[in-house]
């Protein structure tokens, strides 16, 4: 059956008839029970206007009043009052509707036993044999005696006891609203239901999901959205994967070629220094009675590029560190003010001709988190590049910028510059803007890129200009903070 019905009928429409059969039958019980409340308030209003007459007979029938003679000097609270005294016994002492009193005994009377037990009793709906009709009754016990008055049960009655019609009709109305209310509310969660089915579907087969797809502004279509986006989301975190796969694998290819690459520039860079230092030797091996001064000469040429060897695989070592190793390179709190201070001294002990004059403009100390040597490496090889190539005679350190996170540092000479072309390839390795120039004074045409690799390592940015009033001008940042 349930299968049946829910190939006949759509989600929404079984919902919707869910609810429909559930609202009436909750508005059937609760319609029902507050008939029956209403219908007993109703009732014990009634009976107590009727008590209220009963204690006023009982305190007449008390001070020896006769109960006809109370009735003829009293207002009745209803024209067809019926009255009724009864004694403990049962019997009917007095009985104003009847031209005889009833002989039967009333103790087996539900009002009479009721006010027997409880002092008060009331029957709403029972049929009298001796005027043969339907009275409402209310009876009371007093001192030997059961005052007991009736209301015929007719129309009007009926009527005083009915339930409020208005509150029906109010309550009919309300639930039709709630139908109706129910019914779109149900279309609209079906719609949703059927449409994040349709998605279980397209998911189901791998498509791909429109994560613009508008829902109702309600919890379910927050849902809704929310498992679309996921979906979405995780078929893009797919995607990126891949890019980063693919990426990654680009990145390998590419250091694989970058190794080679250095592996040809280091052989390059190392055959002039070892061919020199090879001429020297068998220059000295080959002529023993050499003059002093000129073997003093090829031994200090050999030293020369012995020095340059040095320098090279140094350099070397370092790039290779930071390309392969990065991340079991130590790092610890640095205070900048103490590695300038540093350069500074280092200028002060150089030959007299590669000797610049440093100018600090640090106002405060700043302290960033990283490794001293690279550091360090920084501003020694930014100071070589500028004793060696700029051709000025000073070189001027500024804070250019402080905040908690970052500093910017500006390095400059007031030197000749270089050409603008040349500009965009200072930071790659063994690039020169003039190679002879720069084999000449020992240069390894690695120092910029080890600048560029150490600043990167260090969270932060490089770049190069030519100043306005002549030279270049470096500028890069520094992360503060791990």
């Amino acid at each position: 059956m349930a299968t049946v019905l829910r190939n006949r009928f759509s989600y929404h429409r079984r919902l919707f008839l869910l609810l429909f059969a559930f609202s009436w039958a909750l508005v059937a019980c609760f319609v029902t029970f507050q008939y029956s409340r209403e219908k007993r308030f109703k009732a014990e209003r009634l009976d107590a206007r009727l008590q209220l007459f009963n204690l006023r007979l009982l305190d007449a029938l008390g001070e020896g009043t006769a109960p006809g003679a109370f009735l003829t000097g009293h207002p009745l609270p209803y024209g067809d009052l019926r009255v009724t005294v009864i004694d403990d016994d049962g019997r009917v002492l007095f009985d104003n509707s009847a031209d005889s009193l009833p002989a039967a005994n009333h103790l087996g009377r539900p009002e009479v036993t009721e006010a027997i037990a409880h002092g008060t009793g009331y029957t709403i709906h029972r049929h009298s044999e001796s005027t043969d009709q339907y009275y409402f009754y209310s009876a009371m016990k007093g001192d030997g005696i059961i005052v007991r008055s009736a209301v015929p049960y007719s129309v009007s009655l009926r009527e005083v006891l009915a339930a409020d019609w208005e509150f029906l009709w109010f309550m009919l109305g309300v639930t039709l609203l709630m139908s109706i209310a129910a019914y779109f509310t149900t279309r609209r969660l079906g719609h949703n239901i059927t449409r994040l089915n349709e998605f279980a579907e397209h998911a189901e087969r791998g498509e791909r999901i429109d994560d613009k797809e508008t829902f109702p502004h309600d919890e379910l279509g927050d849902i809704s959205r929310h498992i679309v986006q996921l979906y979405a989301d995780l078929q893009r975190t797919a995607a990126d994967r891949d890019r980063e796969h693919a990426l990654a694998l680009h990145e390998e290819q590419e250091k694989i070629r970058i190794k080679k690459q250095l592996t040809n520039n280091i052989n390059h860079e190392l055959k002039t220094p070892v061919a020199a230092i090879q001429g020297y030797l068998e220059t000295l091996l080959a002529s023993p009675r050499i003059a002093p001064e000129r073997r003093t000469a090829f031994l200090e040429k050999s030293l020369a590029q012995t020095e340059r060897l040095r320098r090279l695989l140094s350099d070397v070592s370092t790039v290779t560190r930071m390309d392969e190793a990065s991340q079991l390179i130590r790092k610890e709190p640095v205070v900048l003010n103490d590695l300038i201070a540093e350069t500074a001294a280092d200028m002060e002990l150089r030959p007299a001709d590669q000797r610049l004059r440093v100018h600090v403009d640090f106002p405060r100390r700043v302290e960033v988190f990283g490794n001293p040597s690279l550091l360090a490496s920084v501003f020694r090889n930014l100071a070589d590049n500028a004793a060696a190539y700029s051709g000025g005679r000073d070189i001027f350190i500024r804070l250019a910028e402080d905040t908690p996170e970052e500093c910017t540092v500006l390095f400059a000479d007031n030197g000749i510059g270089v050409d603008e072309e040349h500009l965009p390839h200072l930071f790659e390795r063994f690039y020169r803007v003039d190679k002879g120039r720069s084999r000449k004074l020992g240069g390894t045409g690695l120092g910029l890129a080890i600048v560029r690799n150490a600043v990167a390592f260090h969270g932060g940015t490089i770049s190069v200009r030519n100043r306005d009033e002549g030279g270049l001008e470096f500028r890069f940042t520094l992360r503060k903070v791990s």
